[in-house]
């Protein structure tokens, strides 16, 4: 699980040269999210994919290092955007009308890792904001935002008290929702410049908005903080007893409970090889039935 979390919260970055196969890959149960995207060159070949063709000095001052295809990103959406993979070519004559003729360019990309299945809650400045997961369940935080956006939010109308309309944002807010709420079924946090501090002039209302999912594994769901605890010595004493003879079952349960889950998980990201090993299972054992039977009819003949 903390793996998985880590691959979708990291920030992936990618290139090709002309000529070179692109490829972008994102773990199971997510999709690609496309960041930003720059196709051309501005740094001289020596330090960023040289050219394939040997090149004198004179000819390597004369390269075009302020070159820049402006349908990149639109590129990039269209070939890769929420996909969980992809893969193509880079070329100019992929992305249109060639800016610079003779230039060997390259192709940079960045991109995040988003949940197939994913909520967003918003508070406003000063309200409390609440997440929750069912049970067996647990918050995976993606993103967080406090401050204001450009374009404001719906559920937080911006009040026009003659400040302009400024986007600011705490570079913070994902840190922190992480610490608060990430592995946890239910979460709350008000959403105040107390816990998030002011990242924007005074008088700009601010909003708190985070994309969350919740994932399956129960191995890290919380303790449950609403079992009053014991305090006399003869509870003590027979919880202590209880829980000797409690690990051999719960071990048991949960190393089964973590087996299943892990077949699960093989079963879907690899079905072909699943259905094969199936198939190769259902033979074996047709075969060692047939044999067994052809045994107990010699046997009986004899």
């Amino acid at each position: 699980f903390a793996g998985y979390i880590s691959q979708v919260l990291k920030n992936y970055t990618d290139h090709a040269c002309d000529g070179e196969y692109v490829s972008l890959r994102c773990p199971h149960r997510t999709t690609i999210s496309i960041q930003s995207s720059f196709y051309g060159r501005i740094v001289p070949s020596h330090q960023l994919c040289p050219s394939r063709y040997p090149h004198s000095y004179a000819t390597l001052i004369k390269e075009d290092v302020a070159c820049s295809v402006g349908t990149s990103l639109q590129k990039m959406l269209d070939e890769c955007q929420d996909r969980r993979s992809c893969q193509f070519l880079v070329n100019s004559r992929l992305f249109g009308t060639d800016p610079c003729p003779g230039t060997g360019k390259y192709l940079l990309v960045w991109y995040k890792c988003r949940p197939n299945e994913y909520k967003s809650k918003v508070a406003c400045e000063d309200d409390k904001l609440r997440l929750s997961c069912k049970k067996s369940m647990v918050i995976a935080i993606y993103s967080a935002l406090f401050g204001r956006t450009q374009g404001g939010s719906l559920e937080c109308p911006y009040q026009n008290l003659g400040m302009p309309m400024i986007e600011c944002q705490s570079a913070t807010a994902l840190q922190l929702m992480i610490k608060r709420c990430h592995g946890k079924r239910t979460c709350s946090i008000y959403a105040s410049t107390y816990e998030f501090g002011d990242p924007c002039y005074p008088g700009i209302q601010k909003h708190l908005n985070v994309i969350y999912t919740c994932d399956n594994t129960p191995l890290l769901l919380p303790v449950d903080e609403t079992q009053p605890p014991v305090l006399s010595s003869s509870s003590s004493s027979s919880s202590s007893s209880s829980s000797s003879m409690e690990p051999v079952g719960v071990g048991t349960e949960m190393a089964l409970l973590s087996n299943i889950l892990a077949a699960y998980a093989f079963i879907t990201e690899n079905p072909e090889r699943a259905a094969l090993y199936f198939v190769s299972g259902v033979c074996i054992g047709l075969v060692l039935t047939l044999l067994a039977l052809v045994l107990r009819v010699s046997c009986r003949t004899d």
